[in-house]
């Protein structure tokens, strides 16, 4: 019999503890449990070393969040990051370190918006919290058939949100596409994180020319901050320039490093 290997990620013990054990009771289950988003990412490398990939990984959606610490917009963490990590960002931080698992994402409620974000982030499912385990153990096994699982009523919500982020991503590749080439190459610049002088370092340009190219990228885009222009080049599909040192932070205070 082919075993199914799961890795529950909660940050609540008892309730990781409980759907553990009621998965490890199905005969052709195995399970293990994480308590947090670096945790996880680390148990998933170690098994990829040690040949023993897991399959499924159920991750919570409030992962790391609580009541006064709401959960962020979507972050891929790095290797070796050890702060909070939400349940969406870690589905999107295993899809991004290319570690071969399917994802499903355990919920508290109903959110199309977040829903929508798992599935743009890599996740195969969306299950709540209280439905029934063999409802759990159906949506496991569909995704391992590539299939993708949703609550029939959260279809309507995530397909309209799926549609307006298709919308603004078509937007965001337009004003990317009216930047010349050596604005979008600063764009990709700062989308890895690098501050003026580094951009200058790296293009072998003077920081005024950096800072200029950093205004006039602002301006196209129509943002006033690099963050909001970061945001904006992600969601057009701007990847990080391919850094060969380390970079400084670009932002501080909202304004140009």
């Amino acid at each position: 019999m082919a075993r199914i290997r799961v890795l529950v990620v909660d940050d609540h013990r008892i309730f990781a503890e409980s759907l553990a054990a009621a998965l490890a009771a199905e005969p052709d289950v195995d399970v293990s449990a994480a308590g947090s988003g670096p945790a996880a990412l680390r148990t998933l490398e170690r098994a990829v070393a040690e040949s023993r990939r897991f399959d499924v990984m159920l991750v919570d959606a409030d992962l790391g969040t609580c009541a006064a610490q709401p959960a962020r917009a979507v972050h891929v963490p790095e290797p070796g990051d050890d702060s909070l990590v939400d349940g969406i960002s870690l589905v999107a931080g295993v899809r991004s370190g290319q570690l071969a698992v399917r994802t499903v994402v355990l919920a508290e409620k109903d959110d199309p918006r977040r829903a929508a974000l798992a599935l743009q982030a890599g996740a195969a499912g969306w299950v709540a919290k209280d439905c029934s385990l063999q409802r759990l153990l159906t949506v496991i096994r569909g995704v391992l058939r590539d299939e993708t699982h949703l609550p029939p009523a959260l279809l309507t919500g995530v397909l309209r949100e799926l549609t307006a982020a298709r919308k603004h991503r078509t937007e965001s590749e337009r004003l990317v596409e009216s930047l010349t080439p050596r604005e979008r190459e600063v764009l990709r610049c700062m989308v890895a994180g690098l501050g003026r002088k580094a951009v200058a370092e790296r293009l072998f340009l003077s920081p005024h020319t950096v800072r200029t190219h950093m205004q006039n990228v602002l301006g196209k885009l129509g943002v006033h901050s690099t963050l909001a222009a970061v945001a904006l080049a992600r969601r057009a599909g701007v990847g990080p320039a391919d850094l060969g040192l380390a970079g400084d932070v670009v932002e501080r205070g909202g304004q140009l490093a």
